[in-house]
This record gives structure tokens, sequence and C-alpha cells, in this order.
């Protein structure tokens, strides 16, 4: 059985993470622990609310170069919800631009659309060979919370990533997969069977 560490960096969603990837079939820890972090099979970086806030706590911790280091390593990482949104090369809200950790293309901005949040189950469109969405019908739908997005698509397409999209009025990047970085704008622990089998095919590359 895999070890997994899901990242305490004082954002929420931690415990609801936990659960699902302890159900999914790995024994998980909620650490603040960089050693920990960098020492297990797989490290979830999860993330709710604001991307500067996020940022901060990660700065706080120190724990982006540790999070870059495992990525260029080759050990696994998943970002969920802002999680994902602070690998990025930067987020703005509100006018203000804040950056992220660099180890995917483009940024994160404000979804184009008459009515935010994106708030519910979205269906998602995947590409040939996603080891993520692995034995999942094309219909499958996954549980969305979010105001913010990366919808720069051609900025992920000269990186070697897989690209996962949704759309919300317009397409934005929902998942990516791009060696061992995978990440996830919807929350896989908040999407019943759907999100079970996402997290379980993530294991089984740790």
């Amino acid at each position: 059985m895999p070890n997994v560490v899901v990242l305490d960096y004082g954002s929420g969603n931690l415990r609801s993470a936990q659960r699902a990837v302890a159900r999914a079939g790995a024994e998980v820890t909620v650490t603040a622990d960089l050693a920990a972090a960098a020492s297990a099979d797989g490290l979830v970086v999860p993330g709710v609310g604001a991307f500067a806030a996020c940022m901060a706590g990660i700065e706080a911790l120190r724990a982006g170069p540790v999070i870059a280091e495992r990525v260029a390593a080759g050990r696994p990482v998943l970002g969920i919800c802002v999680g994902m949104q602070i690998l990025f090369e930067y987020g703005e809200e509100h006018g203000v631009v804040t950056k992220g950790l660099g180890l995917l293309p483009g940024g994160v901005t404000r979804l184009a659309a008459r009515r935010v949040p994106h708030m519910g189950w979205n269906t998602v469109r995947t590409p040939t060979g996603s080891t993520l969405f692995a034995g999942l019908p094309t219909d499958a739908r996954f549980y969305f919370v979010h105001s913010y997005a990366a919808t720069d698509l051609p900025a992920l397409t000269g990186v070697e990533a897989l690209v996962t999209t949704a759309e919300h009025e317009t397409p934005f990047v929902a998942a990516v997969e791009r060696g061992p970085l995978s990440a996830a704008q919807f929350h896989p622990e908040k999407s019943a069977d759907t999100g079970r089998v996402l997290l379980t095919n993530w294991l089984a590359t740790l």
C-alpha cells in the first residue's frame, strides 16, 4: 500500500482529501513535515479559497522547493483545486497578480462567464492516453467549485502535457498530466465513484 502525504500548509479540505485517498487504497498522513512530504510515495497538494492566500501558506512553510524537487526527481505530485492553480506561473485575482510555483506554463484568471462560481457537476473532455481518467466513461461527471481557472490552453500544448478540459460557457483546464505532475481543478474527493476511480488510477502510478 503506497504512502501518501496530504500537505498541510494552512489550506482547508485536508481531511476530506485524506479520507478519499485512503479509500482509494493508500496509507495517508496529513502533515506540514517537509521531510515526510519529500519522502512519501505520493504528495497531494490540496487548496481552497484564494490563490494568493494559498501561495502565502506555501511560502510560509517553504514547501515550494520540495514540490519542485519531487517533480524534477520524477516523484508523483497531485494538485487539487487551488492546489492545481498554484502550480501555474501566476494567478490574477481582483487585479492583483501573485506568482505561482511555475511548474506549469500560463496563468489562472477569473472565468469569463456570466455566472460564477462554476459550482456543481460537469463532464470533461479527456485526451487520448490519459492515465488519470483510464476506465472512466466519456460522460463521467466531476464536482467543481471555482471562480478562477487556467484558460490559456495553447500555453500547455508545447510542454508534452495531457490536458483535460471542461466548459463553463468557455473552455478551461480541468486537469493536467505532465510526467510525475498531475492536477485537477475539480474535487475528486467530492466526486463520488468517478473521483475514487481517478484517485485509484493516480495511486497506481506511485
